[in-house]
C-alpha cells in the first residue's frame, strides 16, 4: 500500500500536473509567484536561503549576510533536477536555482485503517531526495471545505439533520466586534431563492450555507470540536469565518479526525508502530492508538449519508465518472482561497485516506480554478491509490463492502428544522434583491 501511495503520487503529481504547472507559468514575469511585489518574491528567497546548507556552512565561516548573499547571485556551473530528465547540466545563480525549484509542487498522504488507526501508507512529498520537508505530519496548511464536516457534525449533534433546509441565498453575519461578515459562493445561481437541503449544502460545498449553519451555531463549540477530532493547532480562532476553513491543520491529523466519521463518532489516532521487540525476538515493548468520542453514533450515520453525497452528486463525482468506482465512498474536496491548496480526504468502509498538494509557498499556485482545485489537484492522486489497493486482492479491501449504517436508518426521522423565514418572490426576484 505504501508503494502503491508512491506510485499514485508519481502518476498524478511527477507526470501529469507538474508539467502543467510548468507550462501555466511559462515566461511570466513573477514566476512561480503569483501577485507578488518584487520586494515580495526578493523576501521569499532570502528566507529559502537562510535555509540552506550551502547559507549555513558560509555563514559559520564568519562571512556577513550580504557578503554571502553576493555570492548567490553569481552564476556558476550546477545541476538541477527534472522529474523527465534527472539531474540537468546548466549554468545558474545559486539564486536562481532556489527559485526553479520554487515551481516543484509538494504534497502530503496518509492512509489510515479507521478502527486499529494503522497507518497504511504515508508519504511526505513528491521526491525525498529532493524536498524533505514533511508536508504529511510536520506541515500544516489551510484547509479549506474540508472543514465543514466538523460544522456540519456540530449541527447533527444540535439537533439538525441532513434533510433541513435554507432558502439558499447570501448570507451575512456579524463578527464579535460588530463588523459584517458576507462569503462569496459561486457556482449555483440558478438556485437562488430555492429551498436547498444541508445535504445539498455540504455536497456542493456552499459557503452560504456553511455560514447560514455557522449563524445558528456557536463558533467556539466549532473550534472545541475541531480539537476533539484530535487537531493539535491552537492557533485557531474561534471566529465565524472558521466554517470555510481558515486554519492550518496537518494531512495526519485532518486523516485521524476523519477517522470519526466511518468508526461510530470514535476517532482513532494513527498509529506507526504496534511492538518492539529485541535481537531475540522479546517484546520490548508494545502500542496502541489514542481513541476519544468525539460525536453521536446517530450523527456518524448522518455524516456519512452527507459525505457519500459528495462523490455521488456533488464536488468529487468524478470519483465515479472518470475513475469508475463503484465502491461506497464518503468524502470532501478543499481548495482555499487563490488556489493555494488542494485537498481530498475520502474514506471507505474500512480505510480513511487523504492528501494535499500546494505551492512550496502559498504565494505560489495554479492561475485557474480548472487546474487548482482540490477536485484537480488531491483528489486524482486518492483515486489512483484506491484503484491499485482495490485491484490487489490480497490486501483483502472490495469495493462491495458497505458502510456500518443500520439498513432501516433514516437520517431525516429526526431535526432541528431550522427555516429561513417564508418569502413569496420567484427565483428571479430574489436575484435582484441579493444583488
Amino acid at each position: 500500500m505504501q508503494r502503491y501511495a508512491e506510485e499514485a503520487i508519481d502518476e498524478h503529481i511527477k507526470s501529469y500536473l507538474q508539467p502543467r504547472f510548468f507550462e501555466s507559468k511559462k515566461n511570466k514575469k513573477n514566476a512561480p509567484y503569483d501577485n507578488l511585489s518584487k520586494e515580495e518574491i526578493e523576501a521569499s528567497l532570502t528566507r529559502a536561503m537562510r535555509q540552506t546548507e550551502r547559507y549555513r556552512l558560509m555563514s559559520n565561516k564568519g562571512l556577513s549576510a550580504e557578503a554571502i548573499r553576493d555570492s548567490f547571485n553569481v552564476k556558476q556551473e550546477m545541476q538541477i533536477y527534472s522529474y523527465e530528465r534527472g539531474l540537468i547540466d546548466t549554468l545558474l545563480t545559486p539564486m536562481d536555482s532556489l527559485r526553479y525549484y520554487k515551481h516543484f509542487l509538494r504534497c502530503g498522504f496518509m492512509s489510515v485503517e479507521p478502527v486499529t488507526g494503522h497507518v497504511k501508507a504515508y508519504v511526505g512529498g513528491p521526491d525525498f531526495t529532493r524536498f524533505q520537508y514533511d508536508m504529511a505530519t510536520q506541515g500544516r496548511r489551510q484547509i479549506g471545505s474540508t472543514v465543514k464536516p466538523f460544522l456540519y457534525t456540530l449541527a447533527m449533534e444540535n439537533g439538525f439533520s441532513p434533510c433541513d433546509e435554507m432558502i439558499y441565498g447570501p448570507q451575512t453575519l456579524l463578527t464579535e466586534d460588530g463588523r459584517v461578515w458576507s462569503p462569496r459562493d459561486g457556482g449555483h445561481a440558478s438556485m437562488r431563492g430555492h429551498r436547498v437541503s444541508l445535504k445539498w449544502g455540504l455536497s456542493r460545498s456552499s459557503n452560504w450555507v456553511s455560514a447560514y449553519l455557522m449563524g445558528k451555531l456557536n463558533p467556539y463549540a466549532l473550534k472545541t470540536l475541531i480539537h476533539n477530532f484530535g487537531v493539535r493547532n491552537l492557533d485557531i480562532q474561534p471566529t465565524i469565518s472558521l466554517c470555510l476553513g481558515p486554519c492550518d491543520i496537518s494531512v495526519a491529523e485532518m486523516v485521524g479526525a476523519y477517522t470519526a466519521f466511518p468508526n461510530n463518532g470514535i476517532r482513532t489516532e494513527p498509529i506507526y508502530v504496534t511492538s518492539i521487540e529485541d535481537a531475540d525476538g522479546n517484546i520490548v515493548a508494545t502500542f496502541t492508538p489514542n481513541t476519544n468520542e468525539v460525536f453521536s453514533k446517530e450523527t456518524s450515520y448522518k455524516m456519512i449519508d452527507m459525505m457519500r453525497a459528495v462523490v455521488d452528486q456533488g464536488t468529487g463525482t468524478r470519483l465515479r465518472f472518470r475513475y469508475n468506482f463503484t465502491a461506497p465512498i464518503a468524502g470532501k474536496t478543499g481548495t482555499t482561497n487563490s488556489n493555494s491548496d488542494g485537498w481530498f480526504i475520502g474514506y471507505v468502509p474500512r480505510l480513511v485516506s487523504g492528501c494535499w498538494v500546494g505551492g512550496d509557498d502559498r504565494d505560489i499556485h495554479f492561475d485557474s480554478m480548472r487546474d487548482g482545485q482540490g477536485a484537480s489537484m488531491a483528489l486524482p492522486v486518492w483515486a489512483l491509490y484506491m484503484k491499485k489497493v482495490y485491484a490487489d486482492e490480497t490486501l483483502g479491501y472490495s469495493q462491495s463492502e458497505k458502510f456500518n449504517v443500520p439498513a432501516d436508518f433514516n437520517p431525516c426521522a429526526t431535526g432541528a428544522q431550522f427555516y429561513m423565514p417564508q418569502v413569496e418572490a420567484s427565483p428571479e426576484e430574489f436575484d435582484d434583491f441579493f444583488n
